[in-house]
């Protein structure tokens, strides 16, 4: 199978690409950046040097591939309009990453009321998050122009990814401000909880739904959760240093950003994917974030 794949020089994207190539597919993956080519080529990735907002070339990449996979942003709604308007009428198979921060409380840290979310029963988003899922929403509505479209919603994502140099959103932040202070902290007190799952499994997922998603299908991708404090505190295990510390939701603002400290460091978001396991079989092997900080994150 021909697939085009955005995002192929980041974590998940370049993840993915490379388990289609091992898969035995031809991928063809956007970068924005040329000097990521020869990273690509020697994951048997053929690059395509371009952006988001090429809307035309957009265009022409989706109407040759045979499926189309959307990792590199779930906030650029041009894009994905432009991916589904070279797809429409085809009957292929389109994969949007999404995130399950969609569902985030932005508690500051603190356990709250967690609630856990399914996939039958998705809350309306808040003003924050109300973009986003307006996009997960117009991939799942591509299913009427005969696209066989899938939303995977990821969420925390641990482990090592294919493309050298690239790291998930989360849990490397946490590292980066240890290393630099010399001390682990989490948002608040840390009790909030957050659904994980293993870069591997993402892309033995997608793997399943390239091949037998139904169209317009959401999904949750998770195969377990963790607590910020627990995580931290594994971090701080593997680092060797002192015990993870509390911090303020102001001070981690001031060095993660608005978005990050509130909703990617700060919220609960606590999902149940029964979808991937029933409809496609989906087994992950991997179950523990805090497992993997310790033994193999350093």
């Amino acid at each position: 199978m021909n697939i085009f794949i955005t995002g192929a020089s980041g974590f998940i994207g370049g993840s993915i690409a490379a388990g289609f190539v091992r898969a035995g597919h031809h991928v063809r993956g956007l970068i924005r950046n040329p000097e990521h080519a020869a990273e690509l080529k020697r994951l048997g990735v053929e690059p395509v040097v371009g952006a988001l907002d090429d809307r035309a070339l957009l265009i022409a990449e989706a109407r040759a591939a045979d499926a189309v996979v959307n990792a590199a942003s779930s906030d650029h709604r041009a894009a994905v309009e432009a991916l589904i308007e070279g797809l429409a009428g085809s009957g292929k198979p389109f994969l949007h990453t999404s995130g399950s921060s969609i569902v985030g409380d932005a508690s500051g840290g603190e356990a709250g009321a967690a609630a856990i979310f399914h996939e039958d029963a998705l809350p309306e988003p808040t003003a924050d998050k109300a973009a986003r899922v307006g996009i997960d929403r117009l991939v799942l509505e591509a299913a009427q122009q005969n696209i066989r479209s899938a939303v995977l919603c990821n969420t925390l994502i641990y482990g090592h990814g294919s493309v050298a140099g690239s790291a998930s959103v989360q849990l490397p932040r946490l590292v980066r401000q240890a290393q630099k202070s010399g001390v682990v902290r989490h948002v608040g007190s840390g009790g909030n909880i957050w659904s994980n799952v293993h870069i591997d499994d993402v892309v033995d997922l997608y793997r399943l739904a390239l091949e037998k998603t139904p169209a317009g299908t959401f999904y949750f991708v998770e195969s377990g959760e963790a607590s910020f404090r627990d995580m931290s505190a594994a971090i701080a295990r593997a680092m060797k240093l002192g015990p993870a510390q509390d911090w303020p939701l102001a001070d981690a603002e001031q060095e993660w950003g608005y978005e990050m400290a509130n909703y990617g460091l700060g919220s609960n978001s606590r999902v149940r994917g029964e979808r991937a396991r029933k409809l496609l079989g989906w087994q992950p092997r991997r179950t523990s974030a805090e497992e993997w900080i310790e033994r193999e994150m350093m």
